[in-house]
């Protein structure tokens, strides 16, 4: 019997280890593919109720971010510490407990703004959007891709605000950032644009009606240019695959 029958029959080779999560993949869903307001359509309520001018919208927006940034990083530090009984409670607390900080915060430096967006910064603990993503990706995923993945879903809710929100005040108004000193203080008192000299307020914008309307043309044009995406990828691969039928292979 020869040296190689006496080896030990070879181990099973493990798996390699399932690569990380894809950085750029999560800046792209949660900027344009799975935006919350356009795509996924949650948070609907206080996104059209309190988009009438730039200034409620980046309030709302920024307060949104932080509580999905913050949530998002909580629940990735104790996804393996809290049973499947109390999981959702424990979101629901902690991201209660964001809202709470923003609350309190917006109270003492931004208390105009605060009595203006109303009842609809306490209302971000039923933002679907934020428990969404605590539950479908940061309860499944380390920090740091939590992180980002709450960064940039609030920077895509917002983004859809401050559009909206520009287009209403445009429109119902004639301006752009009016009373911006509310957030950033006396220095933003003179951003105030004035886009239309002696323009007659159009109410309709400014109302709700105006703000469904808006959203569903943000929608219809996202979902026209990813249909202009899809078009353009598909004439590529049709052009590649003529290509290929026409290359003949020779001994």
């Amino acid at each position: 019997m020869s040296a190689e029958d006496t080896l030990a029959p070879d181990t099973p080779v493990e798996n390699p280890a399932p690569s990380g999560p894809n950085y750029g993949e999560i800046l792209y869903n949660g900027i344009w593919k799975n935006n919350p307001a356009l795509v996924q359509l949650l948070g609907l309520c206080p996104l059209l109720a309190v988009t009438s001018t730039v200034v409620n919208a980046i309030g709302l927006g920024l307060a949104t971010t932080v509580v999905l940034l913050g949530s998002n990083i909580a629940v990735s530090l104790i996804r393996n510490y809290v049973s499947e009984a109390v999981r959702l409670p424990a979101f629901v607390m902690i991201i209660a407990s964001f809202t709470t900080c923003i609350e309190l915060i917006m109270q003492a430096y931004t208390y105009e703004l605060y009595q203006i967006l109303g009842i609809f910064i306490p209302l971000i603990v039923t933002n679907c959007a934020i428990l969404g993503r605590a539950d479908a990706f940061a309860s499944r995923n380390p920090v740091a891709p939590s992180a980002l993945d709450g960064l940039m879903m609030g920077l895509g809710f917002t983004m859809v605000l401050v559009l909206l929100g520009a287009m209403r005040e445009l429109i119902g108004q004639g301006t752009l950032f009016t009373d911006m000193h509310l957030l950033f203080g006396e220095m933003a008192t003179s951003w105030r644009l004035e886009i239309f000299s002696n323009y007659p307020n159009v109410l309709f914008a400014i109302l709700p009606p105006g703000a469904f309307i808006g959203l569903g043309l943000l929608i219809a044009i996202k979902n026209y240019l990813d249909e202009k995406e899809k078009a353009r990828i598909a004439k590529e691969q049709e052009g590649q695959e003529k290509v290929s039928r026409r290359v003949r292979v020779t001994d």
